[in-house]
C-alpha cells in the first residue's frame, strides 16, 4: 500500500495511527502542503480534491477521506477492530469523530485559512478563527465523552475517535489553545500516546518532517 500524506497534516495523522495499530506497512509518499504540491496535475488525477490523504490499496484501489479510509481499513483487517460490536457505542464514537473531522478540522486547515489571508485578514485575526474553531469544537468533545471512564475516549482500548482526538489536540496547541480546559480529552490523549502505534505516526516522527 502507498499513503500520500504530509508530515503535519492531521487528516494523514489519523491514517497513520491506524495502519499503526493494524500493523500495517505502507510506503509514505509525502506532499508538501505549504508549497503546493497536493495541487500537481499528477496527484490530482489520483485525488481530484487536492487533499490529503490518500491510500492506495495492495490492488490498486484509490481511498480518499481519512474518515472512510480508516473505515476500510478496519473492515478489511479487522484486527484489532477500531469499534465496539455495540451499535449504539458506535454510533457515539462516530459523533465524536465526526465533531472533529467534519465540523472542527475544515474550518481550520490549511485551506480555509489560505482563504482568509487571501480576504485580507491580518495574521493575529487567521490565528484567532483556528484557535476559535479548535476550542468550539474539544469543548463539545470534552462534554460528549464526560461521562466515559475511560482511559481512552470510549472505554479501555484506542477507537476511531482517539484517532481523531490526539491530531486535533496537535493542531489547538499550535494555534495557542489552552487544552488545559479539557481535562477528560487529556485523559485519553495521555493513554493513547502511551501505545506505540501513536508515538509512531507523529508528526516529528515522518521522513517529512520539518
Amino acid at each position: 500500500m502507498k499513503l500520500h500524506g504530509y508530515f503535519r497534516s492531521s487528516a494523514s495523522y489519523r491514517v497513520r495511527i491506524a495502519l499503526n495499530l493494524k500493523g500495517l506497512t505502507t510506503e509514505h509518499l509525502p506532499h508538501h502542503l505549504r508549497k503546493g504540491e497536493q495541487c500537481a496535475p499528477a496527484y490530482l488525477a489520483i485525488n481530484p480534491q487536492g487533499l490529503v490523504p490518500t491510500l492506495e490499496n495492495d490492488a490498486g484501489g484509490i481511498l480518499t477521506q481519512s474518515l472512510a479510509i480508516i473505515e476500510w481499513l478496519d473492515e478489511t483487517y479487522p484486527d484489532p477492530p477500531l469499534m465496539p460490536r455495540d451499535r449504539l457505542r458506535r454510533a457515539r464514537i462516530r459523533a465524536f469523530a465526526q465533531a472533529i473531522a467534519c465540523d472542527t478540522h475544515p474550518v481550520q486547515n490549511l485551506k480555509v485559512l489560505a482563504r482568509l489571508r487571501q480576504l485580507g485578514l491580518p495574521e493575529e485575526k487567521v490565528t484567532e478563527w483556528a484557535a476559535w474553531a479548535n476550542r468550539e469544537g474539544l469543548s463539545a468533545c470534552e462534554a460528549l465523552i464526560s461521562e466515559e471512564a475511560g482511559p481512552f475516549c470510549f472505554g479501555e482500548v484506542p477507537t476511531l475517535a482517539d484517532l481523531c482526538l490526539v491530531p486535533q489536540l496537535a493542531n489547538a496547541r499550535r494555534f495557542g489553545v489552552d487544552v488545559s480546559a479539557y481535562p477528560r480529552l487529556l485523559k485519553a490523549e495521555a493513554a493513547a500516546k502511551a501505545v506505540q502505534a501513536f508515538a509512531d505516526a507523529a508528526p516529528d516522527k515522518q521522513p517529512d518532517a520539518e
